[in-house]
């Protein structure tokens, strides 16, 4: 081939102030962002780089320019000849259905979860988000190989969903919206078509190397053409198992070659058309070596593997499938309630807030609301872990997804689809299954650079072999390909990572952020909240202790009104307790709630606070002998200390249980609490806590956290109100009780879901079994090929054991992430 001559003007000329606005890809490569120009084929063509505008002039010099045309004919996705798949992405750019899928983040972004099909290593996950965040407008793309899910985040101004489903597909991949309903079918299938490939491969397989068998053992006594029949019958039984069986293999590599990011699938298919081939040829010809029980043993050893991860990862959704399955297609609305009116059956997206519904035994719950009428029982187990029923009365608080094991209730709905507690739920296992840790990333970079490598070293190998012994050249490179294949390594940790969490979901723990059970597997201490974590944040008004001339009667009235519309436990026991006496609370003017402190607020013309003695400027939170462990909370004028109310709250059933399996893992435990010092160290002691602090306002559980952490500690912080954020912010992982406040439940990188605090205990053990079984995989893979790619390279292992090895490292790999589940 002649190569034109490249001056520097052929190279290209950044374009500093072009007529007309460049291209928006690359010539050559495809690339967003050219800035150079130079003429190629009597035209000027934009470019990213000037190595592409070389590539490009040597190819039209060399009359290949066709190639641009088979290039872009090979871009478009390869089953949609008939456009049905663009015409679906163009569906989803109109508003109105976009709007069902996509979540609005602030004013001009908006974000959606993905469901993609083909990913097959991690080079698929690598393209996508790269070629993704390099579209118009897009600012984050996350990609899970583990579920097959993206999230794609984007400024709404310069792309839509159909603009995001267009750029996957551009390179390959099918995607579209995540719905469970839809995912679920999609997953079974998936598995049903790879069942059926695995069964062709497994079928043939065991046909083949029954044919094979006499070849190995008794070749010298068959007869010739015994020996080519069954030579032949082999080749017809490997057709299957090459053309169907091994026919996403084939895709996965041409994909990433086409991308020039190869994954693991091309090592694979490269050793199974080299050694597919070189059978045809010496079938063809009468003579040399035939490695057909070799190549179905490996597609189907191979296929067995990511069958069995195809399982894991459909068990790794079950907890957002099962969760979304809990709603009933159809409801009984009660129109115009309390008027009697004709109970009518409506579909489930029909319900509006403001909505009385009748809720039969045994029915789900469709909606987030309140229990209007009756009494029953609840089992919530889906949602929290909790095996027992929960009993409700009226003004109940009734969640979507529980089911009533009682009598039939009428409720009023509150929220609806996605602002319902369980589509929150949902939302939060997909942010954690999308999310990758630092070592599931570091193992994703490892596993890209192997493949690179180990393709270099098979051509080393062979070429070594081809001048040593040329006969031996093509069967040694075809077994460290195959030997080396790093399956096992790029599946060593999303295989464990999705066991887990899957695991801990069914338990009402749920993990949101991606590194929190790597964390985790690093604790040293426990920073623990008091109310409303270790005790049940449930006051209940104890006695009242006046100082001044207003009575037990009006002072608590003036503290409920003060109280209005808190949802802080001391708040709602101060309301509880004046609301029982009937009486209406006074007027209350402006009103001042600073977090960890009280209220300051204007009653009745009376300037008041509410609060601990040091806010209300009483002084230190003294209280007598016996009361220690009790919150008080003091009532105050700007002159002259009120009154003193003395709330009693509850240990949590499972707190004991708690402290105890913390202190047997080995870890500090810390009591830091906003309440008076003397009642926090009543409540240590008596919890056997060597560590507490009192009277902590929420800047100083954030220095509590910062110095344990200056002395190297890695900190767990668990909490469940406002003032609790600041130190679940800091900690290197914190977990918030589920039903606490929204700004705790955001700062967290773990939900408590259930009613009880053993959500931790199993959080950190699961962690820590999770961490073990990922350095067993990634140390069993790496020692796996370090140990057999130089017997291969060597030429001790055959095609057939390279297959074999394989294959079994794959499956015990998968295998002891599955022990998770227990």
């Amino acid at each position: 081939m002649n190569t034109p001559s490249l001056s520097a003007d052929a190279l290209g000329t950044p374009a500093a102030a072009p007529p007309a606005a460049p291209a928006a890809a690359c010539y050559h490569c495809g690339q967003q962002g050219a800035v150079l120009r130079a003429p190629v084929a009597g035209a000027q063509r934009w470019f990213c780089c000037a190595g592409c505008v070389a590539v490009a002039q040597t190819i039209h010099g060399a009359g290949l320019e066709s190639f641009y045309r088979f290039r872009t004919e090979l871009g478009q996705p390869l089953d949609d000849a008939d456009g049905s798949q663009a015409q679906a992405r163009a569906l989803f750019g109109r508003p109105d259905v976009e709007a069902l899928y996509v979540r609005t983040i602030d004013a001009d972004t908006a974000e959606v979860s993905l469901t993609l099909d083909n990913l097959r290593c991690a080079a698929c996950v690598w393209l996508c988000e790269q070629h993704l965040e390099r579209q118009p407008g897009v600012v984050a793309a996350h990609v899970n190989h583990a579920t097959g899910r993206a999230r794609v985040r984007w400024k709404t101004g310069r792309t839509d969903l159909a603009g995001v489903l267009d750029a996957f597909a551009a390179i390959g991949y099918r995607a579209a919206p995540f719905q469970p309903g839809a995912a679920n079918d999609a997953l079974r299938r998936a598995k049903r078509g790879l069942l059926l490939r695995m069964a062709v491969a497994m079928l043939c397989m065991m046909q083949v190397m029954m044919y094979a068998w006499p070849l190995y053992r008794h070749e010298a006594s068959i007869e010739p053409g015994q020996w080519e029949l069954l030579r032949w019958t082999s080749l017809v039984l490997t057709l299957p198992v090459v053309l169907y069986s091994a026919w996403p293999l084939m895709q996965g590599a041409w994909r990433g070659l086409r991308h020039r990011r190869p994954g693991m699938d091309l090592p694979v298919v490269i050793g199974i058309l080299a050694a597919f081939a070189a059978s045809v040829a010496a079938t063809v010809a009468g003579r040399g070596e035939v490695y057909f029980d070799s190549v179905t043993m490996f597609v189907a050893l191979l296929l067995a593997a990511r069958y069995l991860e195809l399982v894991l990862r459909h068990d790794a959704q079950d907890g957002g499938r099962a969760l979304a399955a809990q709603l009933p297609a159809l409801c009984t609305r009660l129109p115009g309630y309390p008027a009697a009116a004709a109970p009518e059956l409506v579909a489930l997206p029909q319900v509006r807030p403001g909505d009385v519904l009748r809720i039969g035994p045994g029915e789900a719950v469709p909606a987030d609301g309140t229990l209007l009428e009756g009494a029953t029982r609840l089992d919530e187990a889906m949602l929290t872990g909790e095996s027992l029923p929960v009993a409700k009365a009226a003004g109940d608080g009734l969640v979507a997804g529980s089911f009533n094991t009682g009598s039939p209730v009428l409720m009023r709905v509150e929220q609806v689809g996605s602002r319902t507690r369980l589509a929150g739920i949902i939302h939060a296992l997909d942010r954690a299954l999308e999310e990758k840790p630092r070592i599931a990333l570091l193992a994703d970079r490892i596993a890209v650079v192997f493949v690179a490598a180990l393709i270099a070293l098979a051509l080393v190998t062979g070429a070594v072999w081809w001048w040593l012994e040329p006969a031996r050249a093509l069967p040694v490179m075809i077994a460290v390909l195959v030997v080396s294949c790093p399956c096992a390594l790029s599946l060593a940790t999303p295989a464990a990572l999705a066991a887990a969490t899957s695991r801990l979901a069914r338990r009402g723990v749920l993990v949101v952020k991606g590194h929190a059970l790597e964390t985790l597997a690093q604790v040293t201490d426990v920073v623990l909240d008091k109310t409303g974590t270790l005790t049940q944040g449930r006051f209940a008004l104890a006695h009242i202790e006046t100082m001044g001339p207003l009575d037990a009667a009006r002072c608590l009235d003036l503290a409920a009104a003060m109280e209005t519309g808190s949802t802080h436990p001391v708040g709602l026991a101060l309301a509880a307790a004046a609301h029982a006496q009937g009486r209406p609370l006074p007027a209350l003017g402006r009103a001042t709630h600073l977090a960890g402190q009280g209220v300051e607020a204007e009653v009745d013309g009376l300037e008041l606070r509410l609060g601990s003695a040091r806010f209300t400027g009483i002084g230190s939170d003294t209280a007598p002998a016996g009361e220690t462990a009790a919150t008080h909370v003091w009532l105050a004028s700007p002159d002259r200390p009120l009154a003193r109310f003395v709330l009693q709250d509850a240990l949590r059933d499972d707190s004991r249980e708690l402290l105890a399996a913390l202190r047997a893992m080995g870890k500090r435990v810390h009591l830091v609490s906003g309440d008076a010092a003397a009642t926090v160290r009543q409540w240590a002691d008596d919890l056997s806590i060597g560590h507490c602090a009192g009277g902590v306002s929420p800047e100083g559980k954030q220095d509590y956290v910062a110095r344990l952490q200056a002395g190297g500690a890695v900190v767990l912080a668990v909490g469940d109100g406002i003032n609790d954020a600041p130190q679940l912010g800091l900690a290197q992982v914190s977990m918030a009780v589920a039903a606490g406040t929204a700004l705790a439940r955001a700062s967290a990188d773990v939900l408590l879901n259930g009613q009880g605090i053993m959500g931790v205990a199993h959080a950190l053990d699961a962690a820590r079994r999770t961490r073990r079984v990922v350095r067993q995989n990634l140390g069993w893979a790496l020692a796996y090929n370090l140990s057999f790619i130089p017997l291969a390279a060597s030429g001790w292992i055959s095609a057939w054991m390279a297959a074999l090895g394989m294959s079994l490292s794959s499956l015990l790999v998968v295998g002891n992430a599955w022990r998770l589940r227990r």
